[in-house]
């Protein structure tokens, strides 16, 4: 795997990339956010990391800049914040992770591998964070009879979103095709009045729908 880190504190950087090299996995790490744009569309890495905050550009405005420039890789934030601006504004923005920089190195190990898979990974610690920006006002009373709308294959493919898999890692488990997956995860956001796999993923973990709880 080869990861690219935009981040502007020094020591972060060349820590967290020795410790991901220790694991086998590939580091590219730049402390400027325009040297770091220009080095992820010359080598196209398997995964970008950005740090939300800073001194040139936020990680937001990085993470535009890229995907106008056509480059579709997994972004991911690893950064410091828990606001649930910042988290809503990265995943809207198209982020496909939202990490906390204090979180422990197999964890980022597996969210990497995840990501990579095509999942999408925010941090346990603000599930709940992002459950109840996702619900809002109404939906608490919508949930119960959307969720008895599902059939028991829907259930079961919205238990493997909760837990971050991609539709080609759920349809291997399953033994479905991977276009079957897709039309069933149209079904479960269209019965749950939600507009991504991320809201659908939260509301399952939030209400406790499946046996594992998600995370």
């Amino acid at each position: 795997m080869h990861v690219l880190l935009i981040d502007d504190h020094a020591l972060f950087r060349f820590g967290l990339g020795e410790l991901l090299e220790r694991r086998g996995i590939t580091v590219d790490a730049q402390g400027d956010c325009e040297a770091g744009i220009g080095r992820a569309m010359q080598t196209r890495p398997d995964v970008v990391l950005l740090d939300l905050r800073m001194p040139q550009m936020t990680g937001l405005e990085v993470l535009k800049r890229l995907r106008e420039g056509g480059q579709t890789m997994p972004i991911a934030m690893l950064t410091t914040s828990t606001d649930e601006r910042d988290l809503i504004a990265a995943l809207q923005a198209g982020a496909q992770g939202y990490l906390l920089k204090d979180m422990e190195p197999d964890e980022l190990i597996t969210a990497l591998k995840d990501i990579l898979a095509g999942g999408t990974v925010v941090a346990k610690e603000l599930t709940g964070i992002l459950a109840r920006v996702v619900q809002g006002g109404g939906e608490e009373r919508r949930a119960p009879l959307a969720f008895s709308d599902l059939t028991p294959r829907e259930r079961e493919i919205l238990c493997h979103l909760a837990d971050g898999r991609s539709n080609k890692v759920i349809a291997r488990v399953l033994g479905i095709t991977d276009g079957t997956v897709k039309l069933h995860v149209k079904a479960i956001l269209r019965k749950l009045a939600v507009h991504s796999r991320v809201e659908a993923a939260v509301i399952a973990v939030e209400k406790n729908l499946c046996a594992r709880g998600g995370h």
